[in-house]
């Protein structure tokens, strides 16, 4: 099977799992039969329902996204320095932090071959910014701090809360519709003579529709990355330079393997993509790189 194959297939798999667990915790408690309890469906009480647990967990996921990005890969925040390499590492992030005008971020190495790089946290002031031994060891300086200036672009542009948001948002509209259909089928196949309880329909069409509008919205999620990294390369061109963005660029490009980063900080790395382009976190490498020498070129 293939690298590439795995990683969408991972995506996938994983956002199902998590939007049918969902849906059996719901069931569980009850929630859904609650809603139902009159002679129809509470549309308000849909809603509000809804959007807790549309944004419940994308919020917690944002407030918790240091320490897991520290544990999902095994990254080291550096407090102190312990190289020569480590000092240029931390002082570079200090000094493009201070000319983007935020809070210095916490700087991480972790270990991976693969060339990338990450920023997460909850608050522009407080982020993480991290980057892979793979990365230290592959590029000259020049185009390192290219990149950790995108990663600083990142969180300067405020992209965590962004997508957090934007993913709350979503998972509210997946959550309402998919129940909303659920209880119009199942009244109209399974329950056109009684109203006082859900039946079957409910369910089978809830947790499909889930499935299925979860999967088209994580394709919305990716859709805003993609045009969000060509924003952090132009952060990146103000804060290091074009043409040092670029050669970072043609450096990951020759690079053929996906760098594995975990799903959840993938979104924010440097490097992504895949064949299937509704998927891909990452435009492809040569728009970018197209894109920033017309920047170049009109400046």
């Amino acid at each position: 099977m293939s690298t590439w194959f795995r990683r969408v297939s991972l995506f996938v798999v994983t956002n199902l799992a998590v939007l049918l667990l969902l849906g059996f915790v719901i069931r569980f408690l009850g929630i859904d039969v609650w809603l139902t309890r009159s002679s129809g469906l509470d549309f308000a009480s849909l809603l509000v329902f809804s959007a807790v647990f549309g944004f419940a967990g994308s919020l917690v996921s944002l407030a918790l996204s240091k320490a897991m990005a520290r544990w999902s890969t095994g990254a080291r925040i550096i407090v102190e320095p312990r190289s020569h390499g480590e000092i240029w590492l931390v002082d570079t992030v200090r000094r493009l932090a201070g000319r983007a005008g935020i809070g210095t971020p916490d700087v991480a190495v972790y270990p991976s071959p693969d060339p990338n790089a990450f920023a997460t946290g909850a608050r522009r002031d407080h982020a993480l910014v991290a980057v892979s031994t793979g990365l230290l060891e592959s590029m000259p300086p020049r185009e390192v701090e290219a990149v950790l200036a995108h990663e600083i672009s990142h969180v300067t542009n405020g992209d965590m809360v962004t997508l957090t948001l934007l993913q709350g948002v979503l998972n509210t509209f997946v959550i309402f519709l998919s129940r909303l259909v659920g209880f119009l089928v199942d009244q109209a196949l399974f329950r056109s003579d009684s109203r006082s309880r859900i039946g079957p329909g409910y369910w089978i069409t809830s947790l499909v529709l889930q499935v299925l509008l979860g999967l088209l919205a994580s394709m919305v999620v990716m859709a805003y990355s993609r045009r969000r990294e060509f924003r952090a390369d132009e952060g990146a061109a103000r804060l290091a330079g074009a043409g040092a963005m670029i050669e970072a660029l043609q450096t990951l490009g020759r690079v053929h393997e996906p760098a594995a980063l975990p799903r959840g900080m993938r979104a924010f790395g440097v490097r992504g993509g895949g064949v299937f382009r509704l998927l891909a976190s990452h435009p492809p490498i040569e728009a970018r790189i197209a894109r920033l020498r017309q920047l170049a070129g009109q400046a």
